[in-house]
C-alpha cells in the first residue's frame, strides 16, 4: 500500500492503542497512523502497521510485514503493548486511491473493538461514521455469501460440475438414462431399477 507522507502531528509510545484511536477521533483526523507493536520495539523486527482515517474514523488497516490487510492485519497487530505510534495528517485526495481497496478496509468500530477492547470508543466511532460506512458493520461472512450468490457465473459453474459428476456416477451404476434430457428418462431409470433382483 502506498500513500504520500503526511504532516506529523503526534508521535509517542503508548500502552493502549485506544489512545491513538481516540486522538484521531477527537481531532477528526484525515490521514494515517503508523503503529509498531511491542515485538518490533523489543526485537527490532520491522513489524509496522498502517491505519488510515477519514474525519477520525478508521478506514483501512495494512500490515507491511505480512502484506495482509483488513481484519487480518488487525489480528497481526493486536498485542498487549506498548506501541510506538505516529499520527500523520493528509488530504482526502491523497488517500482516495488507497481507500478504494476493499481488501484493506475494516468496519469503522472494529479497530476499537479488536485492538483496544474499548466498547465505549467503538460506539463513539460508530456515531461519528457516515451512514454509508455503517453497512460495513455487517458480518463479513454474510457479505461474502451475498457477493457469492450474486455471481451467476460461479453458480452456473458449480451446477455444471454437479451435473458432470452426477452423469459420471450414473454411468458407473448403469443408470445413465436417468439423467437424459428426454422425458422417457424416468421410465428408463425405472426399468433399470426393476431389473435389480429383490434381496429377499
Amino acid at each position: 500500500m502506498n500513500v504520500p507522507r503526511g504532516r506529523l502531528v503526534r508521535s509517542r509510545v503508548v500502552d493502549d492503542p485506544g489512545v491513538v484511536l481516540g486522538a484521531a477521533l477527537d481531532r477528526s483526523l484525515t490521514g494515517y497512523a503508523v503503529l509498531e507493536p511491542q515485538d518490533a520495539l523489543l526485537f527490532d523486527d520491522g513489524t509496522r502497521g498502517v491505519m488510515t482515517f477519514e474525519a477520525g474514523v478508521p478506514v483501512l488497516v495494512y500490515d507491511a510485514t505480512t502484506d495482509r490487510g483488513g481484519p487480518d492485519a488487525l489480528a497481526d497487530l493486536a498485542g498487549p503493548g506498548p506501541y510506538r505510534v505516529e499520527l500523520y495528517e493528509l488530504s482526502p485526495d491523497d488517500l482516495a486511491a488507497a481507500h478504494d481497496t476493499p481488501d484493506l478496509r475494516v468496519p469503522p468500530a472494529m479497530p476499537a473493538e479488536r485492538l483496544a477492547g474499548d466498547a465505549a470508543l467503538a460506539e463513539r466511532t460508530r456515531e461519528a461514521a457516515p451512514e454509508s460506512r455503517l453497512d460495513e458493520e455487517r458480518d463479513p461472512a454474510g457479505s461474502a455469501v451475498e457477493a457469492f450468490l450474486a455471481d451467476e457465473e460461479k453458480i452456473e459453474a458449480i451446477r455444471a460440475q454437479a451435473r458432470e459428476e452426477a452423469q459420471r456416477r450414473a454411468e458407473e451404476w448403469g443408470l445413465s438414462g436417468a439423467l437424459a434430457d428426454d422425458p422417457s428418462s424416468a421410465s428408463d431409470a425405472g426399468d433399470a431399477l426393476d431389473a435389480v433382483p429383490d434381496s429377499d
